[in-house]
């Protein structure tokens, strides 16, 4: 049988064993065409939609812990600003562990929901090969140049779908469980936590849905670029820039040595991600430098102080 058109497009086997014309693969498939190294694998029918049944890739894990790390850093910024507090009193500090489960506890589900067997966290990819993976609807091809035939489909399954799942599993623990955590909080602006993260989540689902593909490829750099001009942000805010103030204040408070410390873990985590850990050595020796964009903006900070820059 001849294969079909484009990258994407599939065939289905119907149960009185008749083929389908080409098509989109239904969820959970993918064209025998779309993988590498297809011409080896193709048998009488070609282009026939396979099950995805391929393990989670290292890559893959990454990246969910980084789409889930952004919505929780996001949130715990927005309660550290929404409720300004020098220390880190106990009616805060619930407040970010409310986000925390909230996540957490969206992300379990997920995980559970896109098992198989469902509930049995036994997960199964079609696995992304390809940026193309990540945009088949800009890939419908063409017969003749006169019909098109539509066979966008989640080639990345379930890479793509469960973020959005997920994201709306935050919305609702959001306006669920944190409610009843607030009411705890004296603070009137408390219940800013809830109005700006009710910006920030569709804000971030509709960034996945149009770069979800940019974002896999790319997401390592991302976390390591991003940890180092957020930790140059919150040294620069401090209104001595002398060596000696930078650095006692850095450990004056738990809130401060809180955030020292989470931007260091951010900043490994995008080594680990962008290395894998396939050589550890490196990966060890890389990870050694974690501290070196905080200590090299204290080392520098007497340079590019401005109250000591004069125009003559």
């Amino acid at each position: 049988m001849q294969r079909c058109p484009g990258i994407y497009c599939g065939r289905i086997i119907f149960d009185n064993d008749t083929v389908s014309d080409c098509m989109s693969c239904p969820s959970g498939t993918r064209s025998s065409t779309s993988y590498p190294g297809y011409s080896q694998v193709e048998g009488k029918i070609q282009s026939l939609c396979i099950p995805c049944s391929l393990s989670f890739a290292s890559n893959d894990w990454f990246y969910l812990g980084f789409m889930a790390l952004v919505l929780l850093v996001m949130e715990w910024y927005i309660i550290d600003h929404s409720i300004r507090r020098r220390t880190l009193p106990f009616e805060v500090l619930i407040i970010h562990l409310s986000a925390l489960f909230e996540i957490s506890l969206a992300a379990l589900l997920t995980l559970l929901a896109f098992s198989t067997p469902i509930g049995s966290f036994n997960l199964k990819s079609c696995g992304a090969y390809r940026i193309s993976d990540w945009y088949t609807l800009f890939f419908n091809p063409s017969v003749n140049f006169k019909d098109t035939i539509r066979c966008a489909q989640e080639a990345v399954y379930p890479l793509y779908s469960m973020i959005f799942l997920f994201y709306f599993l935050c919305l609702v623990h959001l306006i669920t469980i944190r409610p009843w955590v607030i009411r705890w909080v004296s603070d009137s602006k408390a219940p800013n936590t809830i109005y700006l993260t009710l910006y920030v989540i569709p804000a971030l689902t509709i960034s996945h849905a149009l770069f979800s593909g940019l974002i896999y490829y790319s997401f390592p750099f991302l976390t390591l670029v991003s940890s180092t001009i957020s930790i140059a942000a919150h040294f620069a805010y401090r209104l001595d820039q002398s060596m000696s103030a930078l650095f006692f204040k850095s450990f004056e408070s738990i809130r401060s040595v809180i955030i020292l410390f989470g931007h260091w873990l951010l900043h490994a985590y995008g080594i680990i991600a962008l290395t894998k850990f396939k050589n550890p050595v490196v990966t060890t020796s890389l990870l050694l430098l974690v501290p070196f964009p905080s200590v090299f903006y204290i080392l520098t900070s007497k340079f590019s102080d401005p109250s000591k820059l004069h125009i003559n």
